[in-house]
């Protein structure tokens, strides 16, 4: 049971719900009708293989800075609760697994499967030189719709929806990781690691996340102008930018903002897809 906890504290499976609700999102935004058990399952796979492999580049390759950094030096890497080679083959096992799932998926899923990798290993080390590193998260978190969309599509053909979605998640968990990093504006100064917070200071970082929040929503009333077009979905669109707002008004309290909100966001999101689709 002390291994099992330290591996899912490890990759932070809680985490998948920022991901996850988009990845269905995209999923049921090009499906007309409700896709099969099979595919959700490989799709669920290839979604915890996805994240595992970018948790785990992210710890590897961070686990010096994590060391030094009084936030994180409790993590498992940093603490030694967990030795490096048991970091490595939990990183292979979700590369397997992702890879695997992409597969048995579809042939097309398996060519476009490097591109998310790519991301997720170039990401962890944006942040040692410029300080839109934050916009590595974004676009490694867009990825999730669009591989629900291209999931079903098998085709790049039409994927203006699909791109709509990535768009969003874009801004979104940028902005997200703008708040996240206001913890450690001391430090990052200390070390030279850049952020806009600790480049601009925390109240400028704000309004830079504030603004990439507006984009992100003005992103999806247009997924909903153009693609949803559904009274039932119209409340949903307006509670995702109720609760954008409300993040920023709670931009303090990193726990709440951070962790609580955006995972609700998440979900708001695939409900307006889902009324949009199965409630014209």
């Amino acid at each position: 049971m002390k291994k099992i906890k330290s591996i899912t504290d490890f990759v932070k499976i809680e985490h998948t719900l920022f991901s996850l609700p988009l990845i269905f999102a995209g999923v049921f935004l090009a499906s007309p009708k409700p896709p099969s058990l099979k595919l959700i399952m490989l799709i669920l796979a290839a979604a915890l293989g996805a994240r595992t492999t970018a948790l785990a580049l992210n710890r590897i390759i961070d686990r010096h800075i994590d060391k030094r950094n009084p936030r994180t030096t409790d993590r498992e890497l940093p603490s030694g609760r967990m030795p490096l080679g048991g970091a490595f083959i939990i990183l292979i096992a979700g590369f397997a697994l992702y890879e695997f799932s992409a597969k048995l998926i579809s042939p097309f899923c398996l060519a476009l499967s490097p591109i998310p990798l790519a991301i997720f290993l170039i990401y962890p080390y944006m942040k040692r030189f410029t300080s839109f590193a934050h916009f590595g998260v974004g676009f490694g978190l867009s990825m999730a719709p669009l591989g629900g969309w291209f999931a079903v599509k098998n085709t790049a053909e039409g994927m203006l929806p699909g791109l709509l979605l990535s768009l969003f998640m874009v801004f979104w968990a940028t902005g997200f990781d703008v708040i996240y990093s206001t913890l450690d504006e001391a430090f990052d100064r200390g070390e030279n690691l850049y952020s806009f917070t600790s480049r601009y200071g925390r109240k400028r970082a704000l309004k830079i996340s504030a603004c990439l929040h507006v984009l992100s929503f003005a992103v999806l009333v247009g997924l909903f102008t153009l693609q949803i077009r559904a009274l039932a979905a119209l409340p949903l669109l307006i509670v995702s930018g109720y609760l954008l707002y409300l993040e920023h008004r709670k931009a303090e309290d990193v726990e709440l903002a951070f962790f609580r909100i955006n995972a609700v966001i998440g979900f708001a999101v695939l409900a307006m897809v889902l009324a949009g689709v199965y409630f014209p």
